[in-house]
């Protein structure tokens, strides 16, 4: 019977683990496995192989039951998840429905999950902007957080790395708020766009109109055929899957690139417990995993463990591995974990006419938008609230049919719409602070379908972010009149944080282990082979997406991990 333990326990052993399949988790896995490790993958959904498993992505309106629209009991018992944009009858398969995977509102949370191979990066927004030292800065020039343990000439080699095997579209454009990057030929601008980026730059030295940087291939390079993937079609239909590889998933790119080293193990169906500690080695050893179709426990073993399961899940796992040395979570310590956890702050949103350029329209699609990099706060404080806010922005035009005719006439109608004005857009996303009050914590009673306590969150908005609504609204209106937009309309939608699919921290990097979890290189300070490297290590939020700065704190980490083991550091 030894025999057997012992054979299991080396079938199951590893040199490394990477817990989450999504962008930092493929992102860790092509690392560690093109690096020589044998790696194992753990997902806690199914699997999602790219191209095959994408049922959606080739289907007419017509071919939708419900021309591509939710039924109506679909949306009354997901009354959460149907809130985001992307979920609707062309995607629901791609998204955790309300009731499969319980968690307590302690405030009000709009949970956004994607549970399968690939997790979210097959539904996100794809857009790709680098940080900028006043981002990593911001916490030590205002006080609020901590200071972030690098700076931007630590990660810029590693946005290079990643940016060129992603592929990323857009300008070069000279700011310093938002360094340029390795891009691909950028998307087009329309007129109205142009009208707008000219008249903001004539009248602000401070503001800036720019083509958007998004993980779309607008030319191949080598290195994207080599990955199978070719151009993107514009088909603008992203979330269902791209059977041409055009955006950056984990589906499309890196797990497949990890696979072909024959060095990775891919578990789905595979919810990670927690991890465990072994007291007298002072290190992780390994997961214990909970097997979702069978309901039984497993444990996998590796000398080095990638956490990567999204925000919210690394905080639960950290915070359910408890041992006599972590009685308060893994490398909880300075009992901040979960906590300062902080968003973004999409609530507000403006909207106007243009009735310029009326001898011209668009034609076609496009994946991708203008981008007004943060203007607000930038080189001293100059407003009554902290940090900042980016924002989208788009111009296009509307066409009307009439309908009121009968015979030739209305078919003629229909046949030949008339173009109506230009209608102008612009989205807020706002930097919210990292605060002690804004946290999640494991449920002391109620648990989830495979015995692991739900997790309890408590996120809310502040006086910060309503004052930065109120200014971007003041703002934009003064910059649309400026271009001469009419009929101005400003919104504040109210949203609960969640919907935002931005969520960040709880297990944070700092220079200092009595007030942050993880150090410079995205190591637990108290448990060294455990890294984390999804937006669970995030120290503040920044204006920008954060998805780039994800990859390449990931793949830093991996070859500061990989170097370590071979030293006998890790």
């Amino acid at each position: 019977m030894s025999y057997f333990n012992i054979d299991a326990q080396a079938q199951n052993t590893y040199d490394a683990i990477v817990i989450g399949s999504g962008i930092s988790g493929g992102w860790a896995a092509k690392e560690l496995t093109g690096k020589g490790l044998r790696t194992l993958v753990l997902e806690r959904g199914r699997d999602v192989r790219h191209v095959t498993d994408y049922p959606t992505t080739n289907m007419q309106p017509w071919e939708f039951e419900h021309r591509n629209q939710l039924k109506r009991d679909i949306r009354e018992a997901n009354p959460i998840v149907s809130k985001c944009y992307a979920f609707y009858e062309g995607t629901e398969q791609f998204f955790v429905k309300d009731a499969e995977h319980p968690y307590v509102q302690e405030k009000p949370f709009d949970w956004i999950r994607g549970y399968q191979v690939g997790g979210k990066s097959l539904l996100w927004a794809r857009q790709t902007q680098r940080w900028s030292d006043f981002d990593f800065q911001g916490p030590a020039r205002d006080g609020f957080a901590v200071d972030w343990p690098i700076r931007y000439a630590d990660i810029a080699p590693w946005y290079s790395y990643v940016e060129r095997f992603a592929g990323i579209t857009g300008n070069k454009d000279g700011l310093a708020t938002l360094p340029d990057g390795e891009f691909l030929p950028p998307h087009e601008w329309n007129c109205v766009e142009k009208h707008f980026q000219k008249k903001i730059a004539t009248r602000y030295k401070d503001r800036h109109v720019i083509m958007g940087r998004a993980a779309h291939i607008t030319q191949p390079q080598p290195i994207h055929f080599q990955q199978g993937r070719a151009q993107c079609q514009h088909r603008t239909i992203c979330e269902r899957g791209c059977p041409f590889g055009g955006y950056f998933s984990s589906n499309a790119s890196t797990i497949p690139w990890a696979a072909k080293t024959g060095k990775m193990t891919l578990r789905p169906h595979s919810t990670v417990h927690s991890i465990i500690y072994d007291e007298a080695k002072g290190r992780a050893t390994g997961v214990r995993v909970v097997d979702t179709q069978t309901k039984q426990m497993h444990e996998f073993y590796a000398r080095i463990i990638f956490l990567n399961a999204a925000a919210l899940n690394s905080n639960l796992i950290l915070l359910n591995s408890t041992s006599h040395r972590f009685p308060n979570g893994l490398g909880n310590d300075s009992g901040v974990l979960g906590k300062y956890v902080a968003f973004h702050n999409y609530r507000a949103g403006i909207s106007a006419e243009y009735d310029g350029d009326l001898d011209s329209t668009t034609d076609g699609r496009r994946p991708n938008g203008p981008y007004i990099p943060r203007f607000r706060n930038v080189e001293k404080q100059e407003t009554n609230f902290l940090r900042g806010y980016a924002a989208g922005f788009s111009a296009g035009r509307s066409s009307r049919t009439d309908q009121s005719g009968v015979g030739a006439d209305l078919k003629e109608s229909l046949l030949n719409p008339k173009l109506g004005g230009w209608y102008v857009g612009s989205h807020m996303m706002g930097e919210t602070i990292p605060k002690e009050t804004n946290y999640v914590a494991l449920d002391p009673t109620l648990k989830d379908p495979y015995g692991i306590p739900q997790l309890k969150i408590a996120i809310v908005y502040d006086d910060n972010d309503d004052k930065m609504v109120k200014d971007y609204q003041e703002q934009l209106t003064e910059m649309f009149t400026e271009a001469g937009f009419k009929n101005i309309r400003v919104r504040d939608d109210h949203r609960n944080p969640g919907l935002d699919i931005h969520e960040m921290g709880g297990a944070r990097m700092g220079k200092d282990p009595k007030s942050s979890i993880l150090n410079k290189w995205n190591q637990v300070h108290h448990c060294k082979n455990v890294f984390v490297t999804d937006g669970a290590c995030m120290t503040s939020t920044s204006t920008q997406n954060p998805s780039l700065t994800y990859m390449a704190l990931t793949a830093r980490a991996a070859d500061y991990a990989v170097k370590g083991l071979k030293k006998g550091l890790v």
